[in-house]
């Protein structure tokens, strides 16, 4: 193998082999390609792309650098979501107990927040004692034995990718779609999962904010999965404003511990009963969405996701008292209030602004080895439509300092003048839903029952 030639070859247009693929994954995750020559040949997949083939033969090799989560006589089917990234998306840590309240068992390896987006991890590890670090082995016995882990990724799954996703995020090559496929399929994959659901967010705070790229990234994983055997379906959602009433850490755990108490409603609830309809749909355990919608919200009636959420914690060496009281988990010595200046429509705030606010008040990163606040956040009281008056109060800022509380206070207002100018309509909160043979709005009649 000669790499100059694969890049070149590449770069103008050309496509190499499976075999190709294979060959220069295996040397790169050992070291014996160098990193300035995986960043030309990421280079030249952003701007050639890869042929279905070609993107199928790099999801297996990287998938193949490493090992797979191992299946177990006693075990059921297997489910997972996975989010693209948001601001106060929360649906995780409500979607993976709830499910496994259901039957289904969910083994979720998430990952953290970078740039303006949260990460499930770093909303898990807020809570005191809380462990997301195992090796498989243990994650596996604890899936068997109460359906759920809730773990980041080891060094043994799907290393090669995270050689290569360290190095896109240096060189200006995250864009791309091939890659970004390839990085999330192969982890995914890796789980060894029955089935798979994608939510793909679309607007301003969205990673792909525009919903034709948004679509493409979705129809390239869904085609990703099933040909390697996983059922794959992607449901588009909005991410134009922050999901839920809150954004940053712990805070975003009290709001999910309220969701599987049943006292939450509203847009957050929405997403996640869609997404974890299309689970338990993959599952087998509903015949229809309707069916599968009512099998949720029973267990959340009867406290049985909420336990089964406390047998996480537990589990993974966290505090499960948090689960009765939520005042156990990190809070901000700064609660200040921040009210409407005058009477208006509520309009879609920036999430982009409001994600990279919380990380300026340390309640994320700028760089993967920054430490993070789990107590900083914000609570958004109005919802983007909602028809508010001057003196209503607008946000909740937890900061842990007066001065930050000022700055977050003065983003916030500056926010909120910037969209009652631009005065956009949201978007719908559920847009598409699609799977390797059909592509429509959501809740078009002919998929939905």
């Amino acid at each position: 193998m000669v790499v100059p030639r694969l890049i070149e070859r590449k770069r103008d247009g050309g496509a190499l082999s499976g075999d190709e693929w294979r060959e220069l994954i295996a040397h790169y995750a050992t070291g014996a390609v160098p990193d300035y020559q995986m960043a030309a040949m990421a280079m030249a997949v952003l701007f050639r792309g890869l042929t279905d083939e070609e993107l199928a033969a790099l999801t297996g090799a990287m998938l193949d650098s490493g090992e797979r989560l191992p299946r177990s006589a006693t075990g059921g089917r297997r489910i997972d979501k996975h989010s693209t990234g948001g601001v106060g998306d929360k649906t995780s840590l409500i979607l993976a107990p709830l499910l496994a309240a259901c039957g289904v068992a969910v083994p979720m390896m998430s990952g953290r927040g970078l740039g303006h987006t949260g990460g499930t991890l770093d909303k898990l590890e807020s809570i005191p004692g809380f462990t997301t670090r195992m090796p498989l082995s243990e994650a596996v016995r604890q899936l068997d034995a109460i359906g759920v882990v809730m773990f980041g990724q080891t060094e043994e799954i799907v290393p090669a990718d995270r050689r290569l996703y360290a190095l896109r995020d240096v060189t200006g090559t995250v864009e791309s779609i091939p890659l970004i496929t390839a990085s999330i399929m192969s982890k995914k994959l890796a789980e060894q999962l029955d089935g798979l659901v994608l939510d793909v967010k679309v607007g301003s705070g969205a990673f792909l904010p525009n919903i034709a790229d948004a679509r493409t990234l979705a129809r390239t994983m869904v085609g990703v999965g099933e040909r390697a055997g996983c059922r794959t379906v992607a449901i588009l959602t909005a991410m134009d404003r922050p999901l839920g009433r809150t954004a940053g850490n712990a805070i975003e755990v009290v709001e999910s511990i309220a969701a599987m108490r049943g006292e939450a409603e509203g847009d957050l609830m929405e997403v996640t009963l869609a997404l974890g309809a299309e689970m338990l749909l993959l599952a087998g355990g509903a015949t229809g969405r309707g069916e599968a919608v009512q099998i949720l919200k029973s267990a959340i009636r009867s406290g049985a996701a909420l336990e089964r959420f406390r047998e996480v914690i537990r589990w993974q060496g966290g505090d499960p008292e948090v689960v009765d009281h939520p005042e156990r988990l990190p809070r901000a010595p700064e609660i200040r209030e921040v009210r409407v200046g005058r009477s208006g429509r509520m309009p879609p705030l920036s999430p982009r602004v409001l994600g990279e606010m919380i990380v300026a008040m340390g309640g994320g990163r700028r760089m993967a080895a920054d430490a993070v606040d789990p107590a900083v956040g914000l609570e958004i009281l109005p919802r983007a439509g909602q028809s508010v008056a001057a003196g209503d109060v607008l946000a909740i800022v937890h900061a842990r300092t007066p001065a930050s509380a000022d700055d977050a206070e003065l983003t916030l207002r500056r926010a909120l003048d910037h969209a009652w100018q631009e005065d956009a309509e949201p978007l719908p909160l559920l847009l598409e839903r699609i799977t390797h043979d059909h592509a429509a709005p959501y809740g078009d009649p002919a998929w939905e029952h």
